[in-house]
């Protein structure tokens, strides 16, 4: 029986890989009516490519560094390079655009079906836990009252959207969680269980510990049920503001007190040695630099108390993803407990390459004070850092160090944006596949239609067409699709990868029209996007540009003029001169 025909018979990859596994181990989980794999997709927040262990970084990353090692690991993986876009492709298998996600701040269309909704519809239970961002952002008038709402001082019961939008009617049985996509990590904005906000936390409270607590809650919950589930686990670490425990900052202060052109070079020679980059085809691009709000200096023009700044800026990013990293680690070990963890499918990824955003003011999503009126400080040094008085970030040169060996960062289509870690762990389904590399270039927009094969649910024809294609074959030893282009953008920021070539813009700067003109890299000789090869191949770049404008056309997107990381979305319709 072959994998087309198993699948018309009702019997997934998953099953097959499960009844085949359980019968010979006679596990718990074996023995449940329905022997599809469990899944649990774990997403986390402005990661950059080396921040975790596994991936040359010097945060201790113990959990994740292995399951990488026990992982189908996807070397070329890409998303949709910022928050609510690649979130959107995540839980569609559509490009961003076509289900109302252009840019930042809308509310997912409800004409096309959620992975959660299909996965439901098809004998799942299911729950999310931690950060959605898929619900249009509402602020209040007068913007008095808008910052009293984000400050906690007052409009206690109102919901913070539609909510048709939330997760709970969107597919999920169950959400703890944010519906905004920022918040203070020890007194959250947006807060809720399923549709109910929660007005208050305890004063040890800390979002990313919490997270990690009800996602444990979940798998001792599902796991005694007579259904698989399906668990979606969306980390808000380590995006901004900057906000971890004392005794894990500390812990990291050692590590970048040389400056990020250190960490960069050691990050580059660890992920060399790791065997993740070669040297002949990634050589290490200069470190970038130019974001609007962030000073374009030198490590050493830094004046003393500016370096120490930086460095606890750094440290803090580290701990916060130290901190999901245990958590993850309890989760995992919740199934093993539970006797679920053979039969799981775990997927890690990241929503976009670390952040340079620099927030300057209050307002939108960001409070101007805590709950009981301390002022909170923004801009490159606010002070503060790690605790709940700053709503800033690591800044420009921090973030390209952490996406090493890549070019630029969040909300860009280069690989610094777009490229981030991505790993499946399944123990049954993968005997003797584990620490498989698949080269083969695969994208954000196929997880829905893998996760529906490995369910053996045919993917839902309503709304919008599905872009994403099936990888379940890389787990199972089958064949993969065929590679076919994949298309970027966001706020202007323009992409096309088809096999080894590339055509990339920059976001729009203002004014600027030379951030308009595509470079093209070959990516099969120059993966981190070092040697533009416009000028001499003319004929690659008309090629792409077209494709690239056809299917603009074809998900309806409306041509961008300006707009870029951390600024509104932009309103001036035109079209770019390719």
């Amino acid at each position: 029986m072959n994998r087309r025909q198993a699948l018309k018979g009702g019997l997934s990859l998953g099953a097959m890989a499960a009844a085949a596994f359980g019968a010979g181990k006679g596990l718990a989980w074996a023995r449940r009516r329905d022997t599809r794999p469990n899944m649990i997709v774990i997403m986390g927040d402005d990661i950059g490519y080396s921040d975790l262990g596994a991936y040359g970084g010097d945060t201790d990353t113990p959990h994740l560094d292995a399951l990488a090692g026990r992982a189908v690991r996807f070397d070329n993986f890409y998303n949709m390079s910022r928050c609510c876009p690649s979130r959107a492709s995540l839980l569609t298998g559509r490009y961003p655009h076509r289900v109302n996600m252009t840019g930042n701040g809308t509310s997912l269309s409800l004409d096309t079906p959620t992975v959660a909704e299909q996965l439901r519809a098809g004998g799942y239970a299911t729950a999310m836990i931690g950060k959605w961002h898929l619900t249009a952002a509402e602020p209040l008038t007068p913007p008095a009252e808008h910052l009293k709402w984000l400050n906690h001082q007052g409009h206690f019961d109102r919901d913070f959207g539609d909510r048709r939008t939330y997760p709970v009617s969107r597919g999920f049985d169950y959400h703890w969680g944010i519906i905004w996509g920022v918040c203070d990590y020890y007194d959250p904005f947006s807060l809720v269980e399923n549709y109910t906000p929660v007005r208050e936390v305890p004063k040890d409270f800390y979002l990313t510990d919490a997270i990690s607590d009800h996602a444990v809650e979940q798998v001792n919950t599902l796991g005694k049920g007579d259904k698989p589930f399906m668990m979606y686990l969306a980390y808000t670490a380590a995006h901004w503001p900057l906000m971890a425990p004392e005794h894990v900052i500390q812990k990291y202060l050692p590590r970048f007190e040389d400056g990020w052109d250190a960490m960069r070079k050691r990050r580059y020679a660890r992920q060399v040695k790791l065997g993740l980059v070669d040297p002949r085809i990634d050589p290490l691009p200069p470190l970038d630099d130019d974001y609007a709000e962030n000073a374009r200096t030198t490590w050493e023009a830094l004046t003393p108390e500016h370096r120490a700044e930086q460095v606890r800026k750094m440290a803090t990013h580290a701990a916060m993803i130290d901190i999901m990293d245990q958590g993850i680690g309890r989760v995992v070990q919740a199934l093993k407990d539970s006797g679920a963890y053979e039969n799981t499918v775990i997927m890690f990824l990241v929503d976009n390459g670390a952040s340079p955003e620099i927030m300057v003011r209050p307002g939108y999503d960001r409070p101007s004070e805590t709950r009981d009126g301390r002022k909170i400080g923004y801009g490159e040094y606010p002070g503060g850092i790690g605790t709940e008085l700053n709503q800033t970030g690591i800044g420009a040169h921090w973030a390209s160090a952490a996406n090493t060996p890549f070019h630029w960062w969040k909300a860009e289509s280069y690989q610094g944006g777009t490229h981030t870690p991505f790993f499946i762990s399944w123990p049954a389904g993968m005997k003797r596949r584990e620490g498989r590399v698949v080269a083969q270039g695969t994208h954000i927009v196929d997880v829905t239609p893998t996760l529906l094969e490995l369910a053996g649910i045919a993917p839902s024809q309503k709304g919008a067409p599905m872009d994403g294609r099936s990888f379940a074959g890389a787990l199972t030893g089958k064949a993969l699709p065929n590679p076919r282009p994949f298309f970027f953008e966001h706020y202007g920021a323009r992409a096309v990868i088809d096999g080894q070539w590339k055509i990339v813009s920059l976001a729009p700067h203002g004014g600027d029209q030379s951030y308009r003109q595509w470079a093209l890299y070959d990516l099969a000789s120059d993966r981190t996007e070092t040697n533009d090869l416009a000028a001499r191949h003319p004929e690659i770049v008309g090629r792409l540009a077209k494709a690239w404008r056809d299917w603009a056309m074809s998900v309806g997107l409306k041509l961008r003029a300006e707009g870029g990381v951390g600024g509104g979305s932009p309103d001036k319709a035109d079209t770019f001169s390719d």
